[in-house]
């Protein structure tokens, strides 16, 4: 026998002698093995510095292994192991929420024109939205250009700014950089739309047909 296991086997062997002989009690008797000091021990009872360890069961009657349990998880780990459990549960909520969507999705519109008519009515208002931006930028900017103008006209003369102007230069430059922002939003969106509406037509006729397959949208450019 291996050096190694023959420790291993004695205490084994120590414990299957000591449990009840009776096959009742020896049904409901466990037999448990862990590391202690860096080596293994086993016994049919766990001492208190062992309850938290991980640690191998053993039927009396055979001999062999019958489960696993970890050891226990330290307060960091718990926090991360709840927070884990968190993030699953909210994914599941929003796929069962999508998978909600898509179904009331495929009884909204009748045909596959509506739900295209449906998406190019949101396309006009984006569209609608970046055009308008666009004309308020660009009012903004011409604006702040000719309060910037009038300033630097003052210091030119060796005169003061006023207050009031450099106010307002202030307030015109912080609300074009905010409409610029939102400018850069509604592009994102208006680009995102069409590949949510290539996802919507895809899920609209497997719902409608899940015989016919799948098309994958090919991407301009590939």
């Amino acid at each position: 026998m291996n050096k190694l296991y023959a420790p291993l086997a004695l205490a084994l062997t120590a414990a299957l002698l000591a449990a009840p002989v009776g096959a009742q009690e020896a049904g409901k008797k466990k037999l448990y093995c862990w590391n202690e000091g860096g080596r293994k021990v086993c016994g049919d009872a766990l001492p208190a510095n062992a309850v938290d360890s991980a640690r191998t069961e053993i039927s009396p009657k055979s001999g062999l292994p019958t489960g696993q349990v970890g050891r226990a998880l330290t307060a960091e780990e718990r926090l991360a192991a709840a927070a884990q459990a968190e993030i699953d549960r909210q994914n599941q909520f929003k796929e069962a929420a999508q998978r909600m969507r898509e179904h009331a999705m495929a009884e909204s519109y009748a045909t596959e024109a509506d739900l295209r008519r449906a998406f190019n009515d949101r396309i006009a208002l984006l569209d609608d939205t970046i055009k308008a931006a666009q004309l308020s930028i660009g009012g903004l900017r011409q604006s702040l250009i000719s309060l910037l103008r009038q300033a630097g006209e003052a210091e030119l003369a060796g005169k003061t700014v006023p207050a009031n102007l450099s106010g307002t230069i202030r307030t015109q430059h912080a609300e074009l950089m905010r409409q610029q922002s939102l400018l850069a939003v509604h592009r994102q969106n208006r680009g995102e739309i069409d590949l949510e509406l290539d996802h919507a037509l895809q899920t609209y006729r497997a719902l409608k047909d899940p015989k016919t397959p799948a098309v994958v949208p090919v991407q301009s450019g590939t």
